[in-house]
């Protein structure tokens, strides 16, 4: 059975909202929730873009059974993996076995900031491979040097590791990313129910590692009003293609999203109060393969969504 989480979207919610819904997904019986690691969002419209680290400490203290993953880091831009492996250290030292790092090659629109130019796809693995090196070293607790093609670490040591080290997730799209998620990862994250993607990822070395697929739904009274609302604050769900990594601003975004019609938001995102659907877009993820499905209700109102799915869909994956 499919096991049921939660998608806190920094983009659309400020630091102290994202605690509160975190806790309330604990409250409904969400087991797990993933946060998304932005420097900008997706459109101004959204308007927010907290430093997740911050919030991670605020879910720390505001939940107690929570597991709580990074959905996803870069760790070859705006961070160094050095600097990712002591933030999820100290987060999984905050949370004891409540903490896993999500880690993926990072977009456009997020990484471009530092002004050291936006790699190609394949460069990006190569990049992110050399970083997760770097960062289970550093778990390691031992003081530590790497000179690789792409980061240097000199003489580096993470003094305050938790009692156990978080897993390592990878998010994957492509062959050759699935590739590396499976050699490298402890579990896969990814964003569509594509059953090839997991048989790829299971025939690369992921046999037995958890899969975790993102689902976008938005929960209102009509399919009318969540159409209407995932228009306003989630258009880009209709973009297809690979835009989502290479636009670098948000301005870009919502001049994309003035091609996107009502009929490419019904087939990317679960719009309105059917149960049905909810539950059939989900089972979808588990016969594709994923053992996890944590779910993003776009716009503003959580808490409808978090009643719809405490009385409707959570009973029916337990």
């Amino acid at each position: 059975m499919v096991e049921l989480g939660y998608s806190l979207s920094s983009e659309e919610h400020r630091p102290n909202n994202l605690v509160q819904s975190a806790r309330r997904a604990e409250e409904v019986g969400f087991t797990y929730a993933l946060i998304s690691d932005h420097f900008h969002p997706w459109t101004s419209k959204q308007g927010q873009s907290p430093f997740v680290w911050s919030v991670i400490g605020g879910i720390a203290q505001a939940t107690s059974r929570l597991r709580l993953g990074t959905g996803v880091t870069c760790p070859i831009g705006r961070y160094h993996p050095a600097i990712v492996a002591q933030a999820a250290a100290t987060s999984a030292d905050m949370m004891p076995g409540r903490f896993f790092l999500g880690i993926g090659s990072g977009e456009n629109l997020n990484e471009h900031i530092t002004g050291e130019g936006w790699p190609p796809a394949e460069l990006r693995l190569e990049m992110m491979a050399e970083a997760i090196e770097i960062i289970r070293s550093l778990w390691q607790g031992e003081e530590a040097s790497f000179y690789g093609d792409y980061f240097t670490v000199e003489n580096a040591r993470i003094y305050t590791l938790p009692d156990k080290l978080p897993e390592l997730m990878v998010a994957a799209a492509g062959q050759k990313a699935t590739e590396v998620a499976a050699e490298l990862g402890d579990g896969l994250i990814g964003t569509s129910p594509e059953k090839e993607l997991i048989q790829t990822f299971q025939g690369a070395g992921g046999a037995g590692k958890p899969r975790y697929g993102q689902l976008t739904v938005c929960y209102a009274a009509s399919e009318l009003e969540a159409v209407k609302t995932t228009m306003e604050w989630w258009p880009t769900a209709g973009i297809k293609g690979a835009l989502s990594q290479e636009l670098p601003l948000p301005l870009h975004f919502e001049q994309a999203a003035q091609l996107v019609k009502e009929d490419d938001i019904k087939q990317a995102v679960v719009c309105g109060p059917d149960p049905q659907q909810h539950i059939q877009k989900i089972q979808e993820y588990a016969d594709a393969g994923y053992t996890h499905v944590y779910v993003h209700q776009v716009g503003p109102d959580q808490e409808s969504f978090f009643r719809f799915y405490q009385q409707n869909i959570l009973p029916r994956f337990k």
